[in-house]
């Protein structure tokens, strides 16, 4: 249920729980491309369920959760009979917690969870999902801190998982688990300082490697490399500040790491296959 959308941002209504926002479809709706701030989860009770993005339909089976992270752009086209459960959570809530901005960071933009795709930790993040939806409704007392303690422990097993699979990368060296909280110290720095003229050398020697040990593991550990990666990353924070029409293509270029206005364009086209202006006009429809 979309309560407030400018062009295609939403804003996320909390109103029974600050930060967290649950809500139970059974509507035959369909739901426009949008996106938000929060993190999404979305997991069908009842009947598949589709979720659109830029590049790909999603389907989900029954139990199947399907995390979006924060600046998704997608949609839901699904208009069946069925059942499915929403979470929205201000994962601001969660930035003084160690490692979970950097794993929400090297994380899939969407990534579905499902008994084919994580199924070590499915039926815990199943159980979890379901016991947010019951503590929402409970009208208890401390369901705020309830909830965010079963976010908490989803996004560890998530991040975890995820990890793992990364952690072939260095076999070599017997030390992937050292490598890997390295670089996802890393990665949480380039989600802080994107916007900034950051470099291979200066980003290498943080993380205390040279550059070019420094490419072949950050590419092993995030599927891309280091300059594909940060652009991904300003390309989010563009995104947002496309959001407002005050801002000038120029001035949303240079406030997001764009030397000049020409690379802005030309890595936005590549990234999002259109516009910084053909982007921002969804925001006027």
């Amino acid at each position: 249920m979309i309560e407030v959308l400018n062009g295609i941002k939403e804003t996320v209504v909390y109103k029974e729980v600050q930060g967290f926002k649950v809500h139970d479809n059974t509507d035959y709706e369909a739901y426009p491309d949008h996106w938000h701030t929060p993190i999404e989860i979305v997991m069908p009770i009842e009947n598949y369920y589709d979720v659109s993005t830029r590049r790909e339909i999603i389907t989900m089976q029954e139990g199947d959760l399907l995390l979006i992270n924060s600046g998704v752009v997608h949609g839901m086209p699904s208009v069946i009979h069925g059942e499915r459960i929403f979470l929205q959570a201000d994962i601001s809530l969660l930035h003084n917690v160690a490692d979970i901005e950097s794993t929400l960071s090297t994380i899939p933009q969407t990534l579905l969870l499902s008994p084919a795709t994580a199924p070590a930790i499915h039926e815990r993040l199943k159980t979890l999902m379901l016991e947010i939806y019951r503590e929402y409704f409970s009208g208890t007392i401390l369901i705020s801190a309830s909830i965010y303690g079963k976010l908490l422990e989803m996004l560890v097993l998530i991040g975890r998982e995820y990890a793992g699979k990364r952690n072939a990368f260095d076999t070599v060296s017997g030390k992937p688990k050292e490598h890997t909280e390295k670089l996802m110290t890393v990665c949480s720095y380039i989600h802080d300082h994107c916007t900034e003229d950051l470099c291979l050398d200066e980003v290498a020697a943080l993380a205390g490697f040279s550059k070019y040990h420094f490419s072949r593991l950050f590419k092993d550990f995030t599927g891309v490399s280091f300059y594909k990666y940060l652009n991904k990353k300003r390309m989010e924070h563009a995104e947002k500040l496309l959001a407002d029409p005050s801002l000038s293509i120029t001035e949303v270029a240079l406030q997001s790491g764009f030397s000049s206005l020409s690379a802005f364009i030309r890595m936005f086209k590549l990234i999002k296959e259109c516009t910084p202006t053909e982007f921002r006009n969804l925001y006027e429809d």
